[in-house]
C-alpha cells in the first residue's frame, strides 16, 4: 500500500490535519512542530490530541513525519543560535510523545566556517543531550542539498552522525528527492547506485521516510529549489521508479512541492495511478 501525503498546517490543530490528510487522499502527513521561520508554540490541546488519535485509527492515517522549524540549526557558529536549537528539540522530542511511534525530521544544519568535522561534532552532541530513555519518537536525519555550509548532504557525513549519537535505535534518515538530486545523486539515471551507496555508507535500515519534490535546478547544482511533480528536473518517471522501488516503496512519502491543497491531492491521485499494487 502506498503511503503518502503531503506537509500540513498546524495551526488549527491535529484533528484538523488529520481530517485535511483524508480529504486529499493522503493516509500519512508531515507538519511543522512549531512556527518553521520562528521559535513560537503553542500548547498541547489534549482533548485534539485525543480526538486525532480516535479519527487517525478510523482512518488508517499513520507514520507522521513532524518537521523541527528551519530556524533549528545544531552546529550554528553563534551559541545563541545553538541554544535556541537545543531548547527547541529538547521541547518538540518531549511533546512528539503526544504521538508515539512517529517521526521528528530536521536538518542537520550549517556549520557556518567550522568546517564539516566540527558541525558533525555539535549536531551529534545536541542529540545526545536531548533524546532520552524510552523515548518512542526516531528521529530523522535530512539528506540535505549541499547549498552553503550545509552538513549532511554527504552520506558519509550522515553516518558519522549516527556513528556519534549515542541511542541508535532511535535515529534514522529521511531521503528528499530534490535534495539527493542537487547534491549529486542520480536518482533519475541511478537510483539502484544510489541505494547501494546508501546501504553500504549508512544501512537502508536506517532510512524511514522520504519527501517527494521535483527540483528546478539540474543534477549537483547544490541549490535545493523544489517543482512540482513531474514539471522539473526529474520528470515524472523517476517518481514512478522511486515509488515502486522494493527497497523504497513501503517508507511514507511526504510531498513538499510548491502546491496549495488541491494541487497536493492532484499529486496524491497521480503518485496513485503510478504505484503497483
Amino acid at each position: 500500500m502506498l503511503r503518502i501525503g503531503a506537509h500540513l498546517t498546524s495551526s488549527k490543530g491535529y484533528l484538523a490535519m488529520g481530517k485535511q490528510a483524508v480529504s486529499i487522499g493522503a493516509n500519512t502527513f508531515a507538519f511543522f512542530t512549531r512556527n518553521p521561520r520562528g521559535g513560537a508554540i503553542k500548547a498541547i490541546n489534549e482533548e485534539d490530541v485525543r480526538k486525532y488519535h480516535e479519527y487517525a485509527k478510523e482512518n488508517d492515517v499513520s507514520m507522521l513525519v513532524a518537521h523541527a522549524p528551519y530556524t533549528l540549526n545544531l552546529c550554528g557558529k553563534d551559541e545563541k543560535v545553538r541554544n535556541f536549537a537545543f531548547m527547541a528539540m529538547e521541547e518538540d522530542l518531549k511533546r512528539m510523545e503526544y504521538f508515539p511511534g512517529n517521526y521528528y525530521n530536521f536538518h542537520p544544519g550549517s556549520h557556518v566556517g567550522q568546517g564539516i568535522d566540527k558541525g558533525i561534532e555539535l549536531i551529534a552532541e545536541v542529540l545526545n543531550t536531548v533524546m532520552f530513555d524510552n523515548m518512542t519518537t526516531t528521529v530523522l536525519l535530512e539528506v540535505m542539498a549541499g547549498k552553503g555550509s550545509e552538513v549532511g548532504s554527504r552520506f558519509e557525513e550522515i553516518a558519522k552522525i549516527i556513528e556519534l549519537t549515542e541511542r541508535k535505535d532511535n535515529i534514522g534518515v529521511c531521503f528528499d528527492s530534490c535534495h539527493l538530486y542537487d547534491a549529486g545523486y542520480d536518482v533519475v539515471n541511478k537510483l539502484d547506485d544510489v541505494i547501494k551507496e546508501f546501504d553500504d555508507v549508512v544501512g537502508l535500515d536506517k532510512l524511514k521516510a522520504m519527501h517527494l519534490n521535483d527540483s528546478k535546478n539540474p543534477y549537483s547544482s547544490h541549490k535545493d529549489r523544489h517543482e512540482k511533480i513531474g514539471e522539473g528536473a526529474l520528470g515524472i518517471e523517476a517518481f514512478r521508479r522511486i515509488i515502486n522501488h522494493e527497497k523504497l516503496r513501503n517508507l511514507p512519502f511526504i510531498l513538499e512541492t510548491p502546491q496549495e491543497i488541491e494541487g497536493y491531492k492532484e499529486e496524491i491521485e497521480l503518485l496513485r495511478g503510478l504505484y503497483e499494487e
